[in-house]
């Protein structure tokens, strides 16, 4: 598939959303990426369960520096799922079902890793639910036709993998962000839900005019 048409399928399948700036930037690098592990033969649900297998590792490891490179494996290989998909042509519902799912327990592990690390179990929880949240509301919203609700929040996915890179590195150079970060997380997970919430109330309500 040659990138132009990569670039309007995935417009496509993300309510039409422009491709430009950043996104246009990682879209083609992962749209280069893609076209290499195609040759392999690895299939876009094989990223996914990668990522979740990776993001296990960055548990598992947790107490080493090593925690960083799974942070970041884990995060990339979710990333070239969709991409994956759609240069092979094996966009799929199940592909999907299985991105989204593998998503919200690999954040899970986030969390736990994060708390692992030191940070407050009420903090932890809370960002967690929040993110949880923020996702099933713009999951709810595909349902009802809403597949793109037009608000980009403060805490989207790479950013709380961030979060947690942060605390990753900082402990590295023998510093310790964790508490303050688990409460900036939590803080703005929270806003970001809230966001998110609002923004799918009026879409419902003008639809019913």
């Amino acid at each position: 598939m040659k990138r132009e048409k990569y670039f309007s399928e995935w417009s496509n399948l993300h309510g039409d959303a422009k491709v430009k700036g950043i996104v246009k930037g990682w879209l083609s690098i992962s749209y280069s990426i893609c076209s290499f592990i195609a040759k392999l033969r690895i299939t876009p649900n094989g990223l996914s369960y990668l990522s979740l297998l990776l993001a296990a590792g960055f548990v598992f490891f947790i107490d080493s520096n090593w925690a960083i490179a799974f942070l970041v494996l884990s995060l990339t290989a979710d990333g070239l799922d969709g991409t994956l998909a759609i240069i092979t042509g094996r966009v799929s519902k199940w592909g999907a079902a299985l991105d989204a799912l593998a998503d919200r327990i690999v954040e899970a592990l986030w969390a736990y890793g994060l708390f692992l690390l030191g940070a407050p179990l009420e903090m932890v929880v809370l960002a967690w639910l929040a993110a949880f949240v923020q996702e099933y509301m713009r999951a709810r919203a595909g349902g009802l036709g809403f597949h793109n609700i037009g608000v980009v929040t403060f805490a989207e996915r790479p950013i709380r993998a961030s979060m947690v890179f942060i605390v990753l590195v900082a402990r590295a150079v023998e510093l310790d962000f964790t508490f303050g970060i688990s409460i900036i997380w939590a803080v703005l997970q929270s806003i970001s839900a809230i966001t998110v919430f609002f923004t799918l109330r009026q879409l419902l309500q003008q639809s019913q005019r």
